[in-house]
């Protein structure tokens, strides 16, 4: 089946014959899911948005009692200090986390994760790996492996570059 990056590129290469044009059909292809999976992810989170999901998950994801401090949060969705001040507001203002003095740090704080912010979480997170799995349904699960497999090895050196 041909897409559009097929016609990209075959416009190219009789244009400009002498390129090789294997990096555009692979990550033309990789931009093109991602402004898919953008949408898809911003209507699986709905109200929550893809800011308040990432704080969400975070606490979800740390298990019981699903409590973090703010700095941990921080590190988890890789914001500032004052941005996770005001996604936390706004969080608390919904009733989806709660905030208390940490027990163990007087100036400290620790964030937890309401029964109200597990069931948006949890719903969210539901409804987008439905929404994934429809993006990826013309793949076999052997297939499904082996492109994860190949992405982290283009990923992977990225990742190591905030170490």
């Amino acid at each position: 089946m041909r897409d559009e990056v097929d016609r990209l590129v075959s416009a190219w290469k009789r244009e400009r014959p002498d390129l090789d044009f294997s990096p555009l059909e692979v990550l033309s292809r990789i931009t093109r899911i991602a402004r898919h999976l953008d949408i898809a992810r911003r209507n699986a989170f709905g109200d929550l948005e893809a800011w308040g999901f990432d704080v969400l998950a975070s606490l979800r994801r740390s298990g019981e009692p699903y409590q973090l401090s703010p700095g941990q949060l921080m590190q988890e969705t890789l914001v500032t200090s004052g941005t996770m001040t005001n996604r936390l507001d706004r969080l608390e203002e919904r009733g989806l986390i709660t905030r208390q003095s940490d027990p163990n740090d007087g100036r400290g704080s620790l964030v937890t994760l309401t029964k109200a912010g597990m069931r948006a979480v949890d719903s969210a997170m539901e409804d987008l790996l439905q929404r994934e799995r429809d993006f990826l349904i013309s793949l076999t699960k052997a297939e499904r492996t082996e492109l994860a497999a190949m992405l982290s090895g283009i990923a992977g050196p990225f990742d190591l570059e905030g170490e």
